[in-house]
């Protein structure tokens, strides 16, 4: 095995992993990451199918106690069936939307250019947001009803624009609509279960043919740091955001964006390859 890929999928399952649940895109970050890596062909696309999995992992594994009582209470308790259906129906739009519209925007939108600009208008949503006042009437994902749900799963939808954040759509969505801090960012993880799991089987039967045994140490290289940096990242933003506000994701989401489009622009990186 090429020690470069290696090196490669190393570096690319580390960055979807630390960006998959913090509101800054993964789908951006490995779209640029990728280019500068050349690591953005057909095979490059499948292994970032593959990696996401690793997250979704450790999403699952930080939670596992919470799914486990969810998935045992269904039969009899109505708390968990509620909490099962708020996913359901959080899912929908986005799951509807990417059916009709999924091979447009990767056709038009999986490009430098819209990725940076989706960054930094994303940063300015981020910083309204902030600067309102929250007036928080949900303070756990518990006391979430389905019209909660429907409105967060509607705020996902933008994360089909490259460059959104599927986690910043849905925690700042959630402020928007009265839950508390950790009440958005916790939805955001569990609603993140069906979507990216829904996502990977059909990304991942869509790209059957590429699947091969020689890239089997590659897959599992990228999981590995997936699955460990996204394990950390969720436990990070839960400390975080006890003392802090999303502020620092907006500048950092900003700053980025000017630096593509400026290197772009300068001709120093030819992001369009």
């Amino acid at each position: 095995m090429d020690m470069t890929a290696l090196l490669h999928a190393l570096i690319l399952g580390i960055v979807e992993g630390l960006t998959e649940f913090l509101p800054i895109s993964s789908t951006g970050h490995l779209i640029l990451v990728g280019t500068l890596l050349d690591f953005n062909s057909e095979k490059g696309k499948l292994f970032e199918v593959v990696i996401q999995s690793g997250a979704i992992l450790a999403v699952c594994w930080e939670y596992r106690k919470k799914i486990g009582a969810v998935v045992a209470g269904l039969p009899n308790d109505p708390a968990a069936r509620r909490f099962a259906l708020n996913l359901v129906i959080g899912f929908v739009p986005i799951g509807v939307l990417g059916l009709l519209f999924g091979k447009a925007i990767k056709t038009h939108l999986f490009n430098a250019t819209s990725v940076a600009t989706a960054f930094i208008v994303g940063a300015l949503v981020i910083l309204w947001a902030e600067r309102r006042t929250h007036t928080i009437r949900i303070e756990s994902v518990d006391e979430l009803r389905w019209p909660d749900a429907l409105k967060l799963g509607l705020a996902q939808c933008f994360a089909l624009i490259p460059g959104t954040s599927r986690a910043g759509a849905t925690i700042i969505g959630g402020l928007f609509f009265g839950l508390s801090r950790r009440a958005a960012t916790e939805f955001s993880f569990f609603l993140a279960i069906p979507t990216l799991i829904v996502a990977t089987l059909y990304d991942l039967y869509k790209a059957r043919d590429l699947l091969n045994g020689d890239d089997l140490l590659l897959f599992a290289t990228g999981f590995a740091a997936a699955f460990l940096s996204a394990f950390l990242a969720v436990r990070g933003l839960l400390r975080y955001i006890v003392h802090h506000d999303f502020t620092a994701f907006a500048w950092y989401r900003i700053v980025f964006g000017l630096i593509v489009l400026g290197t772009g622009y300068a001709g120093w990186v030819n992001w369009s390859a």
